[in-house]
């Protein structure tokens, strides 16, 4: 009997690829008519993302490097040190951050649902930055952000 548990999807050509405050996303599998969209991200060293919350939920399977995570608790804000193979769930409406404090670059692949996508797709810029996100580059994030119900809790 074959197992229907394991596809093997063939790289795609085109791959979307965009950039978000100087994170490098692309895209790896979309369900069509399904919420489950997998990115993989990648975080440049010093990199991170402020403290926010939106109501979908996310996982995150770390591939390389390190990534510092900051969640929201019943107990306060939780810090801790995903490393290579990790895998960390973020609850809907859970707030949650994430920065990248080594000197390489950190990847991560990221399931996200289509709510997400359509964030990330709006924030994001055809050409990766040349510096810090600039003014321009943090206002097209925050608009983005809500238009699509993300809430930014701290810059």
């Amino acid at each position: 009997m074959m197992s229907n548990s394991f596809a093997k999807a063939p790289a795609q050509v085109s791959a979307r690829v965009f950039f978000v405050l100087g994170d490098r996303i692309e895209r790896r599998a979309r369900l069509q008519g399904a919420w489950l969209n997998i990115f993989d991200i990648t975080v440049p060293a010093g990199s991170r993302t402020p403290l926010h919350r939106h109501a979908s939920p996310e996982v995150f399977r770390i591939i390389e490097g390190r990534l510092t995570i900051r969640r929201a608790t019943e107990n306060g804000i939780d810090e801790f040190e995903a490393t290579t193979g990790d895998i960390v769930r973020i609850e809907a409406n859970q707030p949650h951050a994430y920065s990248n404090p080594g000197h390489q670059a950190a990847i991560f692949s990221a399931i996200v649902d289509s709510d997400m996508v359509e964030f990330l797709e709006a924030a994001g810029s055809q050409e990766p930055p040349k510096a810090a996100p600039s003014a321009e580059t943090r206002d097209r994030m925050n608009a983005a952000a809500n238009a699509h119900g993300i809430t930014i809790l701290a810059a």
